[in-house]
């Protein structure tokens, strides 16, 4: 019995040590997640586009840049709110950079259009990049200016101080995954084939074929 015991302390205390060592790297993996937050138009094709990338661990679709409190959807559709629609991005830095991911961003748009994005027309649908440091804000600047000499072209796509997120409600969160059945233009669809019904017709994929050819990250998926 005097063997056992100090043996089960030996147990234990191995025990402890182990938990809070994946504690600890629990914390730190918690801790290196960043955001990054990008509006592109309809914020359902940005999420399906930036949630096929490695590193990124979550995209939620929202709201941001305007004055309104907790807007719905309806509201920022409308106008009058100053919102646009845009994606709160979370990654990890040690599997994507901030700076790659811009890059990423803008040959997943038309940087050009100031009126909007491919069929959706008005504010709300259109391009900018919110930044949350100082560091994000010169990757981000550094991104337009590379994307500016890419193209040949001038890069519309404001550079803005990220101000409060506000995510959509739940319907609108992965729509291209949903499985719910809805009423669409092409008659009832689940929700992820009228997601991609929708950016077919929308144009969106042709139209950054068109301007970024084979740097298109996205557009070959659809």
């Amino acid at each position: 019995m005097s063997q056992t015991v100090p043996q089960f302390k030996i147990v234990v205390l191995a025990v402890v040590m182990l938990f809070a060592v994946v504690l600890d790297c629990s914390r730190a993996n918690a801790g290196s997640r960043e955001t990054a937050i990008f509006a592109g138009g309809c914020f359902w094709c940005v999420e399906s586009d930036f949630e096929s990338v490695s590193g990124v661990t979550r995209a939620v679709s929202g709201f941001i840049g305007g004055t309104s409190a907790n807007p719905t959807y309806r509201q920022v559709s409308n106008g009058g709110t100053g919102h646009l629609e845009a994606v709160a991005i979370t990654f990890d830095p040690e599997r994507i950079t901030y700076p790659q991911l811009v890059h990423l961003f803008f040959r997943s748009i038309d940087p050009t259009d100031a009126g909007g994005q491919f069929c959706d027309r008005g504010d709300s649908y259109r391009t900018a990049i919110f930044y949350t440091s100082e560091a994000q804000r010169q990757a981000a600047e550094a991104g337009k200016a590379e994307a500016r000499r890419a193209l040949g072209q001038r890069i519309v796509t404001p550079i803005l101080p990220a101000s409060r997120f506000y995510p959509a409600d739940e319907s609108h969160q992965n729509y291209y995954r949903g499985r719910n059945r809805i009423i669409t233009r092409w008659g009832v669809k689940r929700q992820s084939d009228a997601y991609e019904a929708y950016r077919q017709a929308c144009g969106r994929d042709s139209r950054v074929k068109e301007l970024w050819g084979a740097a298109a990250p996205f557009a070959s998926h659809h």
